[in-house]
């Protein structure tokens, strides 16, 4: 199935001008016509106000606010881009950054060096299939793909505390 991105606004926030480039090139090659870049998170969180996006690509290690730092400046309730879809990349793929990863509330981990193949398969996973988000005490996220109904919140709610 092919995707139509060309109505969609991403941001690309990386502090890689050479991965940015990467990121943009396929994208482009995707579909997507609207593509805005930052190279930290700071600068990341003014441009998500600026350009109004519908994904956000976030690298996990950046200088002054990193991606981790982001999110979770990002997944609080009352921001307005709290639903936002969001796609992490990072070169660090131990476990403990996966599980963090989770508890974060990002949507799709993409682990370096990515290919087009991968990319286009996380974008495709939240446009076609967008999760619930959850609120717990400790967890404000999409919901983990496991939960297939409203009776495993439950659940979800013990597995992310």
């Amino acid at each position: 199935m092919q995707l139509d991105l060309s109505s969609l606004t991403f941001l690309v926030v990386e502090d890689s001008a050479y991965m940015r480039t990467i990121l943009r090139t396929m994208l482009q090659g995707f579909g997507a016509r609207r593509i805005v870049e930052a190279e930290d998170g700071a600068s990341g969180l003014e441009a998500m106000d600026r350009a109004n996006p519908d994904i956000l690509i976030l690298d996990w290690v950046m200088p002054i606010l990193d991606g981790a730092d982001m999110v979770r400046m990002i997944r609080t309730p009352k921001n307005p881009f709290a639903y936002i879809p969001i796609i992490m990349v990072t070169g660090h793929t131990e476990r403990s950054r996966i599980v963090e990863a989770r508890r974060l509330g990002i949507h799709e981990l993409l682990c370096k060096p990515i290919s087009a193949k991968s990319l286009y398969q996380r974008i495709q996973s939240v446009v076609i299939a967008p999760r619930d988000f959850v609120k717990t005490p400790t967890y404000f996220g999409p919901a983990p793909r496991e939960v297939r109904n409203r009776q495993n919140i439950w659940q979800v709610q013990q597995d992310v505390a």
